[in-house]
């Protein structure tokens, strides 16, 4: 089985740093990669640790992406059991992006410029202003104003964006290509343990389902305004897909056997993207998807495409 690796960039994900800037925390982990599927009471026993701060210290690991939990049933009722989601973390300084990889071509889409959507509420989009048309209205997503979107969430449904193809403009070939926001489930307050199944489609294939653990809200995000409700989602995780020569990754994980070659890049003047929640799927859990102002990272949705030497 190969290895799980995340790399971690110290510029963009800061609030993963302070996840794993604790000792207990990181002697936690390291008795999970020991022992995979420990309770919390025999974590906190191997850790010599409080039930309480074991429990408060993995439910940081979990919001961080760090750790999975499962509930199984036990002699009385039921039980949740704890995984590592990774083998290794890496710690990647690149301060100059550019010199080292010259072969990519980098594309920010703001959030409200989508071309199409069709959503169900609860649903809205806000900008770091305010409230952009009405809550729980899904022709509110019509709006003119969306185009100033730094948030938007929805039940279910879909929305996309279409970026310009510019490696074909360029007359270069792709070799991969990478999609990185932040984003997390939706439900009406937030909820930690809400999974969702979230579906990228690229060019009209589906590349492949991934998971978010819960919707997020037990502090205020670092970019979010003092306005937003603290009852309201707060930030999500920054999770990046990609599509490679041999199959769909997310953070170093893959998750489909959809490689580049499937996605037909070089006949396609653009890169349509869409981001979607089936109401029929394991998970129908909602999404919220953080732009710049919004959450832990001050960016909207990336798309990257390396390009062959």
């Amino acid at each position: 089985m190969n290895p799980k690796f995340l790399v971690i960039d110290p510029e963009k994900d800061v609030a993963l740093l302070k996840a794993i800037a604790s000792l207990p925390r990181l002697q936690l982990m390291q008795e999970l990669a020991k022992n995979p599927g420990m309770n919390v009471n025999e974590l906190a026993e191997a850790a010599g640790l409080p039930q309480s701060s074991a429990s408060s210290h993995l439910q940081s690991l979990e919001t961080a992406g760090l750790i999975r939990t499962e509930v199984r049933k036990a002699r009385k009722g039921s039980q949740k059991v704890c995984y590592v989601v990774y083998d290794e973390l890496i710690l990647a300084f690149n301060p100059s992006p550019t010199k080292i990889m010259p072969n990519r071509i980098e594309v920010s889409m703001p959030l409200g410029l989508y071309t199409g959507s069709t959503v169900t509420g609860p649903c809205g989009i806000c900008s770091t202003e305010g409230i952009i048309g009405l809550l729980d209205v899904p022709d509110t997503f019509m709006d003119p104003e969306r185009m100033k979107a730094n948030l938007l969430w929805f039940t279910s449904g879909f929305i996309e964006y279409q970026f310009p193809n510019n490696a074909k403009l360029k007359g270069v070939g792709v070799e991969s290509l990478e999609v990185v926001m932040e984003i997390s489930s939706e439900v009406p307050g937030t909820l930690s343990n809400w999974p969702s199944d979230i579906l990228l489609s690229i060019n009209g294939k589906e590349i492949g389902v991934w998971t978010s653990p819960g919707d997020f809200g037990d502090h205020r995000g670092l970019l979010t305004p003092s306005w937003w409700k603290l009852k309201g989602s707060q930030y999500g995780m920054l999770k990046t897909w990609m599509v490679g020569p041999d199959g769909t990754y997310v953070d170093g994980q893959k998750i489909s056997d959809v490689v580049i070659a499937d996605l037909d890049i070089d006949n396609h003047r653009s890169i349509r993207l869409k981001i979607e929640v089936k109401a029929d799927g394991r998970h129908p859990g909602g999404v919220n998807i953080f732009g710049r102002g919004f959450g832990n990272y001050d960016q909207d949705i990336i798309l990257r495409l390396n390009t062959v030497s």
